[in-house]
């Protein structure tokens, strides 16, 4: 074999086995580091975990780019591009998320986020969380093994350091006392296990 041939042999090789990792990424599995603390101790900050996308219907690509570089850019340039939602596509699902089931999702006020919670109830359900203790349809959900509670200080409104706090929407309630509040069809309620350190559908629905 020459050696020209050899090497674009060579670089074909690569190619097509990046192009097989993209594509079961994509639609079959994917592996995701744990950025924040807010499933804690479940799930630790550093932890790496493989995620099954097939299962609750793999999604076309929302974005075309250089990959893990989205919300980046590259000498002042976008390093990709997001696709308009007539080309994106769903697969058949071939179950839905349930109660206590851990999900990674798209965070719903930024799609270009992706977060790890657990699912507490589906559409039609009756959340309520009553100082701290979460119910659905009126009773205890079952608290995860290595769920915990960390509030160890309280901040006056007016912050000298000027730090940002979460601000829950009008009606909802608190982090400790919240709703009732029924799931509406077709969606999910999800908490992280760290009930007092996350951000959750008890702050954006």
């Amino acid at each position: 074999m020459k050696p020209a041939q050899k090497y674009w042999d060579g670089i074909k090789a690569i190619l097509i086995a990046l192009f097989v990792a993209l594509v079961l990424r994509q639609f079959v599995i994917a592996a995701y580091k744990i950025p924040t603390g807010s499933m804690e101790d479940t799930l630790l900050i550093g932890d790496f975990l493989l995620v099954n996308k097939f299962v609750y219907g793999a999604q076309t690509p929302d974005w075309i780019g250089i990959p893990f570089t989205r919300g980046h850019t590259l000498m002042g340039l976008p390093t990709g591009v997001e696709l308009p939602k007539w080309l994106r596509f769903r697969f058949p699902a071939l179950t839905h998320p349930k109660p206590y089931d851990i999900v990674v999702f798209k965070y719903p006020r930024d799609p270009k986020l992706e977060y790890i919670k657990r699912c507490i109830a589906v559409g039609g359900q009756t959340v309520e969380v009553r100082n701290k203790e979460v119910f659905v349809e009126g009773k205890p959900f079952p608290k995860p093994p290595k769920m915990k509670h960390i509030d160890p200080y309280i901040i006056s409104r007016d912050d000298p350091y000027g730090r940002g706090f979460r601000v829950f929407e009008p009606g909802l309630g608190s982090r400790d006392n919240f709703g009732p509040y029924t799931v509406p069809a077709g969606h999910y309620f999800m908490m992280g296990d760290n009930r007092d350190n996350s951000s959750d559908s008890r702050e954006w629905g």
